[in-house]
């Protein structure tokens, strides 16, 4: 990549987006649109019809029908392509992957049959990933009572006089995030799989959509959670609108109590967040993973590596040897790295914290701010002072992986209250008693 400005280069610090302005791609970029449809005739036709009509050049559009096992044949145009899997259930996440795997363009979108996209959808939704391949950008989904209109109406005709509400939680988390320019760690919560876009190298990347998910709701929230972990960025763009034939989630029968917890519950162990995960059962991901370098007295191990998992519980700790002391290797949060693995071990945590010296961590609030740090914005790194060691992000990670370079993130170095280094020979006795001064462990 050259090293010009954002639109040159394709990288923005952080999450940015805002940074390459009006800009657009100097040629449309090559887009596949997977549509994902079951038993909607109708609703199909009538998005098809939409598709068509796009401002984007046709000969840089590429539609393909994924059809989750529909029990009558799918009728489609000329040039538009129907892939399929057989009826087992709800599969929305397996046939978007069964999408992309047979398209061919660099710029993906993904609709659903039952969502007509006005003519300037496509251009308007793409024109980030076309100029930063890390961009996932989510549409504007407004709903239409569109029962009885003519497939082939316009859809600014067919939407008039017959547009419902707009689900007000949308629009707000959009207000306050600036279009979700300030996302952070939970911001995947907005990102609408029946109007996103991302381009392949990214979606290549993060991995498809987990087929895990069998049940209606939460696989596209996992893949964006996934993305922005990745060190994607997260953009709503309110131009690029497409209409939903219906109410929103909420309003649709069946839209229980029972139905949201069954979504929460699932994506619980899917998006071990704080917002997200519980607050005691032990998550499947940590959220911060310690890497304790070097060899160390039996004393000043013990107290880091518990105060450590005291202070914050959903934390693991990865040392370079196996411990001597027994309720060090009892706990299933310790782990010893192994030779051919580095920074923290074969823990994929959302932070990694590196020391070479063991810390008596006495206070949550200085590093529980650098964790909320780095689950945003423009810091990747962080340098805690006092020989506190270095906290990075696995977003700046996973982007600098994919660019080959560091400009994504900025480092910043911090003192941070409630980190000691600790010396060699602490009063362990003192230390789990509750007794002594802090000049007994430091």
């Amino acid at each position: 990549m050259s090293g010009g400005g954002p639109v040159e280069s394709g990288i923005v610090p952080g999450n940015r987006w805002d940074l390459v302005g009006d800009a657009r791609p100097a040629t449309p970029p090559r887009v596949s649109v997977i549509v994902a449809h079951y038993d909607q005739p109708d609703e199909l036709a009538r998005t098809l019809a939409a598709l068509a009509a796009q401002d984007h050049p046709a000969d840089r559009l590429e539609i393909i029908v994924a059809d989750d096992g529909s029990p009558h044949p799918v009728s489609v145009p000329a040039g538009v392509q129907v892939v399929r899997q057989e009826d087992r259930g709800f599969r929305l996440a397996a046939v978007r992957n069964l999408g992309v795997r047979a398209s061919t363009g660099d710029i993906l979108c993904f609709l659903d049959a039952d969502t007509a996209p006005e003519p300037g959808y496509i251009s308007a939704l793409t024109r980030l990933p076309a100029l930063l391949p890390d961009a996932v950008t989510v549409g504007r989904r407004r709903h239409a009572d569109l029962a009885g209109v003519p497939v082939q109406t316009p859809v600014a005709e067919a939407v008039r006089g017959r547009e419902l509400a707009e689900p007000a939680w949308l629009a707000d988390a959009y207000a306050r995030s600036r279009n979700l320019l300030d996302a952070d760690d939970r911001s995947y919560r907005y990102v609408i799989g029946a109007v996103i876009a991302s381009s392949r190298r990214l979606f290549d990347d993060v991995g498809g959509f987990d087929e895990s998910f069998t049940a209606y709701g939460g696989e596209d929230w996992e893949w964006a959670h996934r993305a922005w972990q990745a060190g994607a960025l997260l953009a709503h763009v309110p131009d690029a609108v497409a209409w939903h034939d219906g109410p929103e989630w909420a309003g649709r029968e069946g839209s229980d109590r029972e139905r949201a917890n069954a979504q929460t519950l699932r994506l619980a162990a899917s998006v071990p967040v704080s917002g997200s995960a519980g607050f005691g059962v032990r998550r499947s991901v940590p959220d911060l993973a310690v890497h304790l370098t070097g060899e160390h007295s039996d004393a000043s191990l013990f107290v880091c590596v518990d105060s450590i998992l005291a202070t914050f519980p959903h934390a693991v700790v990865v040392l370079d040897a196996e411990p001597a002391v027994e309720a060090l290797r009892s706990d299933a949060r310790v782990r010893v790295r192994d030779g051919g693995e580095s920074g923290g071990g074969a823990v994929d945590a959302r932070v990694t914290w590196t020391l070479d010296r063991p810390m008596l961590v006495d206070d949550a609030a200085g590093l529980a701010e650098c964790l909320a740090a780095l689950g945003s914005g423009e810091v990747g790194t962080i340098e805690v002072e006092s020989s506190g060691g270095v906290l990075r992000s696995r977003r700046a990670e996973r982007r600098a992986a994919r660019l080959c370079t560091e400009v994504g993130f900025t480092s910043v170095r911090r003192r941070v209250p409630g980190i000691h280094p600790l010396r060699p020979d602490p009063h362990v006795e003192a230390y789990v008693g509750g007794w002594g001064s802090l000049d007994a462990f430091v």
